[in-house]
């Protein structure tokens, strides 16, 4: 089995390289004369389209209210069940729900590294 560092270093270096490939091909499109036309079209598009919803968004005052609170009740209940699943996890219980059509979900834990 590979070491940790062995493989969190392969994946920084593969990242670098990424990073370096992308930066290249946003600097050929940057050049590009026809790219940066077709680019003020589309921004010019965005602006009428953003305008447009916009104006639709005011008649739409209240269903926009009310699917903020929808948001925030789906957010906390998503937050409770990684709770619930959690605890029964440590409890060593089965954990698994059904939805409407009998498809079985069970969790999936994963683990990621943050700076110190």
């Amino acid at each position: 089995m590979q070491e940790i560092q062995e493989v969190f270093n392969r994946i920084k270096e593969t990242q670098k390289k990424q990073k370096d490939i992308r930066s290249a091909y946003k600097d050929a499109l940057a050049g590009s004369g026809e790219y940066r036309e077709i680019i003020d079209q589309i921004n010019t598009l965005r602006e009428k389209k953003k305008k447009i919803e916009g104006q639709i968004r005011n008649e739409f005052n209240q269903e926009f209210s009310e699917l903020d609170v929808i948001q925030n009740d789906i957010t906390s209940d998503r937050e409770l069940l990684s709770d619930i699943a959690l605890s029964q996890f440590m409890k060593g219980e089965t954990i698994m729900v059904k939805d409407e059509y009998d498809n079985e979900y069970e969790p999936t834990f994963t683990v990621k590294f943050k700076k110190t």
